[in-house]
């Protein structure tokens, strides 16, 4: 039968170590007289613990700044008669103990007053004296004044036990293994930390813990590793958590070294074994995801809360969510009533009119640094106020052995959120588990005592709303109400207050989200503090006090696009459906069947095969355009040369001429009977396929024409003279006549050479590039300017819509893909290549590009990451034609060639 282990470091007090254990009995001498009971003695930097092997006795722990003397019996007179039956003795004499666990039931710790003295015999005799020496050096520490003495001393004698062992290499799985790096580290969980020592291998990474608790060694496949994330712990960065899952709250190993450069050495090694496995996902990512509806608003939530530094593991920095539901007293939850939410775009503090006056007067009247809340939204204290019917030995270490006041515990979801709105200083958020699926929380399932409420009601489960029937239900609503259309139409207002731009500086005050300034990273610099007194004060305070997350954005963070008739699946538990498809079975659209043949191509394209290739040019192919019937091919080139080439012959048809200078692109206009060629000669030529000969030119720019679209008889060109020039241009056709009309339209002034436009598929908005980086977003029908950011270093080389308009991708010389916002003009997301893409198609989420070296690339942009490569040119593929249901490209390149590509399904 084995023996129920009761100790846990949860037993030890905040900041204390555990060091040794020995094999001992407790020595009882009673009026009954002496028995023994076994068990193990445990060494710790503030106390001694004694842990009985039988149940029925309770942990004994022994403060060490409660005890009066630590001696071997026989140094004591009184106990020569007693000293000869004992050898391996200890003796300690003490004002106050602490009885733990009793008959193994948690429980506020039992305290014994009045001097008592309490003997222990060791299995090994011979290790009393250092036994001894080490106690009493600890018993100095716990006897010194000022706290900051007191941790300096214990760091001392914590940092010479780790100095004089190291990692047992005997514990590598395997003896081929090889050691790359050996350090110093403590392993973090939930209010205590362990210290012991951290290895990394070629293979694997260990932490082999000093006190070989609670196992010798942790070991960690590297090969397992899923994600890696560098932590701030106590405000400074010196964490680092470990995951070897991809979407799991909890981490594998979350550990706090004494040094940053020992942090990012390991972090360095393990994301260079990593790098081909995993690509490090920014929040602007996750942000895209959550954006088009690929992850929910619980998983992105999860997201920002990890890359913000919040983790199970750190209570100071738990994982924070918001109430969601304002109604706890309707017998029916109508989640169809935006009164049934809480307001999202304000903080908890800012939700009562009447308190925040209150609170706002107080704010007017203090002086700097000033702050509008007393207490923050999210502290040790809160987490385990939600957590205590599953947590309790964790509040019993944060409260030093008591349980909270019954009518201050958690007892009814309706009571809490009302104190939340009313109370002068609560204005506590919620945790991940009320979006979780264990309800165990809600539930008193430990049958624990903790206490009697006025009235004489003794806590039990947490008392639910009318509106859920059981607390699975309540969680399920919960969830429900997270993945609502209201939620996901105002979560972004939240995100903005706990992780955006609402979080510091002016606009924080105009939010009335201002929390005390030693929550913020960087409010306090602990490295610049001399006085160890301080330090150590500070830092508590800071521990137990909340802390701000992260800043993850700057600027407003943008809304979910929600789809009308589109169901959102996802990979998660949770899941939601949107409004269903109103076309019935059988009765779908033409563009439905179209739709969903895109989607199916795009979802193929890694399967894309060349089919052939032709070497039609003298230079670099610049444009390609296709003839509705798709049997001609038209290009342009740096040879200054139009090519016709047929695709049912495979052979060159025409070649035309019409300066000495490049030309940069072309298009055919609807009807198949016109080619518009753009030129570096500054001119615009327009090529009549019928008659074979130049039917028309448009002298339009002081500069090279680097780019020209075509849309509803409006032509829109580019030029290196810094305009976009929009002309009205009707087909000499339509006009019964042998010359084209043109009315210019509107001129886009840019300050430098545009290299590249494009238009949306509604031909509303338009995006120009130019070649210093720069991307302006334009109304068409108002020409002016919507947005201009400073995207890229170097020519910008393509932009395009995403067919919804709702982003904007766009890609440049220095290597990198932008994603734009459309409706913000936010940049949500940047994704390096380690080589320019010169060109490409994508369909919001899939990306088809060319790049400098030649290949063709497939990226999934919301995992950042590469699918698919395609041997294509030798040299840089300078141009990309893809048909209208996205399953035939033509590529060119500077080799010279076109090449045609085939999806095969």
């Amino acid at each position: 039968m084995s023996r129920l282990w009761r100790f846990s470091l949860l037993l030890l007090n905040l900041e204390e170590y555990y060091f040794e254990q020995h094999t001992a009995n407790h020595i009882n001498k009673g009026c009954r007289g002496e028995r023994q009971i076994r068990g193990s003695l445990k060494i710790c930097s503030k106390s001694v613990i004694f842990e009985p092997d039988d149940n029925i006795h309770p942990i004994i722990k022994i403060p060490l700044r409660d005890c009066l003397s630590i001696e071997a019996p026989e140094d004591n007179e009184a106990n020569k008669h007693f000293a000869r039956e004992i050898s391996g003795g200890i003796s300690i004499t003490s004002n106050q103990v602490h009885l733990i666990k009793e008959r193994n039931i948690i429980a506020p710790y039992k305290t014994e007053r009045g001097k008592n003295e309490y003997v222990f015999q060791l299995d090994v005799a011979g290790k009393v004296e250092d036994v001894i020496q080490t106690l009493l050096q600890l018993y100095r520490a716990s006897h010194l004044d000022e706290l900051g003495d007191q941790a300096a001393m214990i760091t001392a004698i914590l940092q010479s036990r780790l100095a004089r062992t190291s990692f047992d290499k005997n514990r590598f799985q395997s003896i081929s293994e090889t050691l790359h790096m050996e350090c110093e580290a403590e392993m973090v969980t939930p209010l205590v930390t362990n210290p012991g020592h951290v290895c990394v291998t070629d293979a694997n990474l260990y932490f082999q813990p000093l006190n070989g608790y609670p196992k010798p060694v942790v070991q960690i496949t590297l090969h397992n590793v899923r994600r890696i994330y560098k932590r701030r712990h106590g405000l400074m960065p010196v964490g680092l958590e470990v995951f070897c899952t991809e979407n799991d709250l909890c981490s594998d190993i979350y550990l706090k070294f004494y040094n940053p450069q020992d942090r990012d050495e390991l972090y360095f090694y393990i994301a260079t074994y990593l790098e081909n496995h995993i690509a490090e996902h920014t929040a602007e990512s996750y942000m895209l995801q959550w954006q088009r509806g690929h992850i929910s608003n619980y998983q992105y939530l999860l997201h920002l809360n990890n890359l913000a530094d919040r983790s199970c593991n750190d209570l100071s920095q738990y994982p924070v969510f918001p109430w969601i539901i304002a109604d706890y007293s309707s017998s029916e939850l109508d989640l169809t009533k935006p009164e049934a939410f809480r307001d999202l775009s304000k903080p908890i503090g800012a939700l009562n009119k009447e308190r925040l006056e209150r609170l706002l007067t107080r704010y007017r009247e203090m002086p700097e640094p000033k702050f509008m809340y007393g207490s923050h939204y999210s502290s040790p204290g809160y987490v385990l106020f939600y957590l205590v019917r599953v947590a309790p030995e964790y509040m019993l270490c944060l409260q030093n052995g008591k349980f909270d006041h019954a009518d201050r515990t958690f007892n009814s979801i309706a009571e809490t959120w009302k104190n939340c709105l009313d109370g002068a200083t609560d204005f506590k958020e919620l945790i991940p588990e009320f979006y979780e699926n264990d309800s165990s929380f809600l539930v008193n399932g430990l049958k624990l005592d903790l206490g009697k409420r006025q009235g004489g009601k003794m806590v039990e489960d947490v008392e639910l709303p009318p509106w859920a029937s059981d607390p699975d239900d309540f969680l399920q609503k919960c969830q429900d109400a997270l993945e609502s259309q209201y939620v996901s139409e105002h979560l972004h207002e939240w995100i903005d207050l706990i992780f955006g731009y609402k979080q510091k500086g002016s606009e924080a005050i105009g939010a009335h989200n201002v929390f005390h300034p030693l929550t913020y990273e960087g409010g306090v610099d602990l490295n610049s503090i001399m006085d160890p007194n301080e330090k150590v004060a500070l830092l508590t305070q800071i521990l137990e006090f909340g802390q701000t997350p992260k800043q993850l954005f700057t600027v407003p963070h943008p809304h979910r696009i929600i789809p009308k008739f589109k169901s959102l699946s996802r990979t998660s538990s949770h899941s939601v459906s949107i409004t269903a498809s109103p076309v019935s079975p059988g009765e779908e659209s033409f563009e439905d069947l179209t739709e969903e043949s895109i989607t199916l191509a795009w979802n193929s394209i890694a399967k894309l095969k060349l089919d052939e290739q032709h070497k039609i040019h003298k230079e670099a192919i610049t444009g390609i355009a296709v003839s509705c019937n798709g049997s001609s091919v038209f290009t342009t080139s740096q040879d200054s040369t139009l090519k016709m080439f047929s695709k049912e012959t495979k052979t060159l048809q025409r070649s035309v001429s019409f300066s000495n200078m490049a030309l940069s692109s072309c298009l055919i206009l609807p009807g198949d009977t016109t080619v518009i060629c753009s030129s570096w000669d500054n001119h615009i030529y327009f090529y009549s396929i019928a008659f074979g000969r130049r039917q028309d030119v448009l002298m339009g720019h002081d500069d090279a024409v680097s780019k020209i679209r075509w849309h509803d008889d409006r032509l829109y060109s580019a030029s290196w003279d810094s305009t976009v020039k929009v002309w009205q241009c009707v087909p000499a056709e339509i006009l019964g006549t042998r010359r084209h009309s043109f009315e210019l339209l509107a001129e886009l002034e840019h300050d430098v050479s545009v290299n590249t436009i494009n238009t949306n598929a509604a031909n509303t908005l338009l995006v120009s590039g130019t070649k210093e980086g720069t991307i302006s977003i334009w109304d068409v029908t108002s020409t002016t300017v919507l947005h201009q950011l400073a995207c890229h270093s170097g020519t910008v080389y393509d932009a395009a819509f995403s067919p919804d308009t709702r982003h904007l991708l766009s890609t440049g010389e220095d290597g990198c893909f932008k994603v734009i916002d459309v409706q913000t003009g936010t940049l949500i997301s940047s994704l390096s290549s380690d080589q320019p893409q010169r060109c490409f198609k994508w369909d919001g989420n899939t990306v088809l590009s060319g790049s400098q070296s030649g290949e063709l690339l497939v990226w999934d942009l919301l995992e950042a990451k590469i699918i698919e490569k395609f041997k294509g040119h030798a040299g840089a593929v300078t141009s990309m034609w893809m048909n209208e249901q996205c399953n035939s490209v033509i590529t060119g390149g500077e080799d010279r060639q076109i090449m045609l590509w085939k999806l095969q399904y």
